[in-house]
């Protein structure tokens, strides 16, 4: 055989492996972004331009959140929420509107103890996304609850709902207080 002919056969075979072996390391990667984002995946590719936008999205959203200084929790201060979080549902029964208010209030400070940045609600959430994007739409409707209610607008049911759904996220982020920090796969 020639060295003409052997380089035909062989560089188009190199060429198909290369694509499938990229392809094969895009898949795992989009792979691996759905199984840390969970639901908030899906949420940032139908707002994103297109699939390579949103998965860069949360590409940076990783790297922001690696740059934060995400610290477990002492007992002693898991043990001051889980008081304040029960005091905030007792306070319910007499004052919903008022216990809702507190709850949007106690875990913001829970985000800020664990060292999340809490003075802009939308980065709020896109740094909560890297590790507790399943929790993230009980948030972002308890706080959508949380905003009628200032209004006086948000009906008993509803700030039940709010309560829940604040009590998601504030469980994890108490579970989650004394767990080491990951690294990013």
């Amino acid at each position: 055989m020639s060295t003409g002919t052997l380089l035909a056969i062989i560089i188009p075979i190199v060429v198909v492996i290369a694509l499938v072996a990229v392809a094969a390391a895009l898949l795992m990667r989009r792979r691996k972004l759905r199984e840390r984002f969970g639901p908030e995946y899906e949420r940032t590719m139908e707002s994103a331009d297109n699939r390579m936008a949103g998965e860069r999205e949360l590409r940076a959203r990783e790297k922001r959140h690696d740059a934060l200084d995400i610290k477990p929790l002492d007992n002693n201060v898991r043990d001051r929420y889980t008081r304040d979080w029960t005091s905030v549902q007792e306070e319910f029964v007499d004052r919903p509107e008022d216990a809702v208010h507190d709850a949007d209030r106690l875990v913001t400070s829970l985000m800020h103890e664990r060292g999340y940045p809490t003075q802009d609600f939308d980065q709020q959430l896109k740094d909560l996304s890297v590790e507790h994007g399943r929790t993230l739409e009980h948030y972002r409707v308890a706080h959508e609850v949380d905003a009628l209610s200032i209004q006086h607008q948000a009906t008993t049911e509803q700030l039940r709902g709010a309560m829940v759904h604040y009590r998601a996220l504030f469980d994890e982020l108490i579970s989650d207080g004394g767990q080491p920090r990951h690294a990013p796969a």
